[in-house]
C-alpha cells in the first residue's frame, strides 16, 4: 500500500470510530469498540506519515484522498 492509501485508510477509521465511540456512550456502554478502531486509525496514519519521506502536511491531504479515489475508479 501507497503512503496515500494508508492515509486515507487512517482517516476513514477514525471518522468511523467517532460515531461509534459516541453510541456506545450514549446507551452507557464502554466504547471498547470505538476505542480500538480510534486506536488503528492512529496506528495506520503514523505509519502512512513515516512511509511518506517528507510526512504529511495539511494542505497534501485532499490531494491524496482525490488521488486514492482516482485509483479507486480506474
Amino acid at each position: 500500500m501507497s503512503p496515500d492509501h494508508l492515509l486515507v485508510l487512517g482517516l476513514f477509521l477514525a471518522v468511523i470510530a467517532v460515531p461509534a465511540m459516541l453510541s456506545a456512550y450514549s446507551d452507557g456502554r464502554r466504547p471498547f469498540v470505538g476505542a480500538v478502531v480510534a486506536v488503528v486509525a492512529v496506528a495506520v496514519l503514523l505509519h502512512g506519515n513515516t512511509k511518506q519521506p517528507d510526512g504529511y502536511r495539511l494542505a497534501d491531504v485532499p490531494d491524496a484522498v482525490y488521488g486514492v479515489i482516482g485509483d479507486m475508479l480506474r
